[in-house]
């Protein structure tokens, strides 16, 4: 079976990337991951937030000796800092050097100009592709949702400008209108879409009564919502489009491709299966394309999407009204004692 893709301009030799993440900071794991089989990496994100976080802390402990004798604060130069980005870059670098597969880059700045910037270093670094992840947790009462909109479409078009490798973005749901925000950002030359980015989510230690920070790992049932938009933006954009969330196996990759998406990408399946997961899911896709006789993804892709169902409502509120109208069939499955 061919399992080949385009994404971003990139040729791929099946739609399987593995997301932004932790995992692929280890260049074994790297290693691990390209031999079982994925077609591209995504490298953990550069989150400039992060990067000014922890040079206020190391401001903070070098403060922690101000008030002590001569003899110790000499040892801490007066202008000792975070590496920062180089150190990430030089990092980047490395995996670059160890693949044989595209690496694209993530990024998440918080000032117009370092957008830019980190964009054209990435670059530099040998990215072969940028994804912007966008995110914006609610914290302002005073800002609405069309002034952050209008930022984020500023950065796209900036970003664009300063660099000539292919940009995507990784975005949350979390916006009034979605399909709106997708279609605005098209106008501005994306090259893809990401669905979507996972936001982190406190939860409460009710015994200790504090905050707790969970994992934030993926469940299969997380991969309703992008399908669902994958369905409904298939063949409306002219930016290529990447599932994120819940896709665990090749039957998962496969429903993402019936609705049109262009390629995947998965991180919870290798830090709950391990890279082997990857291989298992190539593997099942080929053996249901057998028995579907496609001999390629562009035989089916799409074939479920709003656009060539017969269906009206497959994508719309009415399918969930039809489901509560037949809820009696659930306390069947699932009855009552």
């Amino acid at each position: 079976m061919d399992l080949s893709t385009t994404y971003l301009g990139l040729k791929l030799k099946n739609p399987i990337i593995i997301g932004a993440s932790n995992l692929v900071t280890d260049l074994n794991m790297l290693k691990k991951l390209e031999d079982a089989g994925a077609s591209a990496i995504v490298y953990k994100s550069l989150f400039e937030e992060q990067i000014h976080l922890e040079n206020l802390q190391l401001e903070q402990e070098l403060r922690d000796y101000d008030n002590r004798n001569a003899e110790m604060t000499s040892l801490f130069p007066s202008d000792i800092y975070e590496a920062g980005p180089e150190e990430f870059l030089m990092n980047f670098e490395d995996a670059k050097a160890a693949l044989n597969i595209p690496l694209i880059a993530s990024l998440n700045a918080v000032y117009d100009d370092t957008w830019y910037e980190y964009a054209q270093k990435l670059e530099a670094a040998g990215a072969d592709a940028l994804e912007l992840n966008f995110y914006n947790n609610p914290r302002d009462f005073e800002m609405d949702g069309r002034s952050i909109l209008n930022e984020e479409l500023d950065v796209i078009e900036g970003v664009k400008k300063a660099v000539k490798i292919p940009v995507s973005v990784k975005l949350s749901p979390f916006y009034t209108n979605p399909l709106y925000v997708f279609k605005e950002m098209d106008k501005k030359g994306v090259d893809g879409f990401v669905l979507f980015n996972r936001l982190f989510q406190p939860d409460i230690n009710v015994e200790l009564e504090k905050m707790h920070f969970p994992y934030n790992l993926s469940s299969e049932y997380d991969s309703r919502l992008p399908l669902r938009y994958v369905g409904l933006l298939y063949d409306n954009l002219n930016a290529d489009i990447c599932a994120n969330r819940g896709i665990f196996t090749g039957g998962d990759v496969v429903k993402m491709i019936l609705a049109g998406a262009d390629a995947v990408q998965v991180v919870s399946a290798v830090y709950k299966h391990g890279p082997h997961q990857i291989t298992k899911m190539l593997e099942d896709m080929e053996i249901w394309m057998a028995n579907k006789m496609y001999d390629k993804l562009d035989d089916f892709r799409g074939n479920l999407s709003k656009k060539n169902i017969k269906d009206p409502f497959a994508y719309r509120r009415a399918q969930y009204v039809d489901i509560l109208m037949k809820s009696g069939e659930i306390f069947k499955k699932y009855p009552m004692h």
